[in-house]
């Protein structure tokens, strides 16, 4: 489901960004709202990757995106101190992250996996209510967490559910 906005789709983005190609040593994988269908106009488009070589991951978005509008760079001063970067490109907001776990390990891997595979058991009716929330200013998880009344930290708690089968599931859901 696309919004009545006027840059281009969040895959003709990616592919003017080339971020795919440019960082495919680093394992990128295109998470976050928009390949759920539920971004909204100021979504962005979010790129996880593995990084055990912070240094390495620092320098290859430094040579790729430099001269990108509105490019940033910083590294966390956290666990294993990831690098974030962000740029513009094709009237989105990019933001790559790499982490030295494999993306597959990764909180917000995670979180778009949980995410996927409710919306594909619960459907259209999921994704309807789930964007209301989110058109009412709740962010993904948390928006997640109100419609399948999750308590406590909706991002913690959306992990609860990896474990469980899909019937479960859609018990859960409703569907």
């Amino acid at each position: 489901m696309r919004h009545s906005h006027s840059r281009p789709s969040y895959a003709e983005a990616l592919a003017q960004s080339g971020v795919l190609t440019r960082l495919a040593a680093f394992d990128p994988h295109v998470a976050g709202t928009p390949p759920l269908g539920l971004d909204l106009p100021d979504s962005d488009i979010d790129i996880l990757c593995h990084a055990p070589d912070p240094q390495a991951f620092a320098v290859a978005l430094w040579e790729s995106y430099r001269d990108r509008p509105g490019f940033a760079m910083w590294q966390w001063q956290g666990s294993d101190r990831p690098v974030v970067a962000r740029f513009h490109c094709a009237g989105w907001l990019f933001e790559l992250f790499g982490q030295a776990r494999p993306v597959a390990e990764q909180l917000g891997w995670r979180h778009f996996a949980i995410e996927r595979r409710l919306l594909a058991l619960g459907g259209e009716p999921l994704r309807t209510v789930v964007m209301a929330r989110r058109h009412a200013g709740a962010k993904t998880e948390p928006a997640f967490a109100q419609v399948l009344g999750l308590a406590g930290d909706p991002y913690a708690a959306l992990l609860t559910l990896e474990g469980l089968d899909d019937d479960t599931l859609r018990a859960r859901i409703g569907a």
